[in-house]
């Protein structure tokens, strides 16, 4: 089956450690959009907090689309929605009076890509995240905000020993409710039930009429487990986490070994040694 999107993780993934792109990849994924291949951003990140790369990546217009909040929004990177699914304002509050009451840092992201957190003391994960995310953080109770206010999902975040204690009872309290993914060892995600990578690649394929079998899906994480099981070809990097590489089709070399470029050379590009 021919690959006609490739759906992409940022972090650990097109990324490096040093949180840039590799000229390989750069070269790689400009000749698969030369070929009318969609390069679909797939991460956790708000649109605010992946354009500096997909201006880097040269993805734009109302053609080309980004898989934001772990797949909460679905948009086109002008930012036309193609869909999206919130957690109201009841939830918001039930969240945040759970991180209050066990005294684990939380956050929310608006659909408008910023941050928002009742802690007074503001963790230093959800510091770094507004950083990197370009997001404005704003210190709110939630009576301090409008009786309809909505989240894309919320975070807790820190120290990764206390979130792995924490994450058995934030599942059995909200799994059967929301969708709760760890997305890395310094955050446990709470999200739209239903909502996860793999399902928003499935709706915006519908959107586009582009099949799971003509994907093919990079990542790294607990939280592209979802992808891996929707595309037709789920790669994951050398330096992903094991549960990762044991439901990937093919493990790669590393975000910074080139590991995106050799994938993309051997299935897409038929790029022989």
């Amino acid at each position: 089956m021919t690959i006609k999107l490739i759906a992409l993780d940022i972090d650990d993934t097109l990324l490096t450690s040093d949180k840039t792109i590799l000229p390989s990849t750069l070269d790689a994924i400009k000749q698969c959009l030369a070929r009318d291949i969609k390069i679909v951003l797939c991460t956790g990140r708000p649109l605010a907090g992946v354009q500096q790369w997909l201006d880097e990546l040269g993805i734009d217009g109302p053609d080309q689309y980004v898989v934001t909040y772990n797949g909460a929004i679905i948009q086109s990177t002008t930012g036309a929605i193609i869909a999206k699914k919130l957690i109201d304002n009841a939830g918001y509050r039930w969240l945040t009076a759970f991180g209050q009451e066990h005294q684990l840092p939380f956050n929310v992201l608006d659909a408008e890509s910023r941050i928002y957190t009742a802690d007074r003391d503001v963790d230093f994960v959800t510091v770094v995240q507004a950083m990197e995310n370009s997001a404005g953080l704003s210190v709110r109770q939630p009576d301090e905000l409008p009786h309809d206010f909505a989240i894309t999902k919320g975070l807790y975040v820190g120290n990764q020993a206390k979130l792995d204690a924490a994450e058995p009872l934030v599942r059995e309290t909200f799994g059967d409710v929301f969708s709760v993914i760890r997305a890395g060892k310094n955050f446990l995600e709470v999200m739209p039930a239903g909502v996860d990578k793999g399902s928003a690649l499935k709706a915006l394929g519908d959107a586009i009429r582009i099949k799971p079998e003509e994907m093919m899906g990079f990542g790294d994480e607990g939280n592209d487990l979802q992808m891996f099981a929707t595309v037709g070809i789920a790669v994951a990097m050398g330096n992903g986490t094991p549960i990762a590489k044991a439901h990937a089709d093919y493990v790669t070399a590393t975000n910074d070994d080139g590991g995106i470029a050799k994938a993309i050379k051997q299935f897409v590009l038929d790029v022989k040694k």
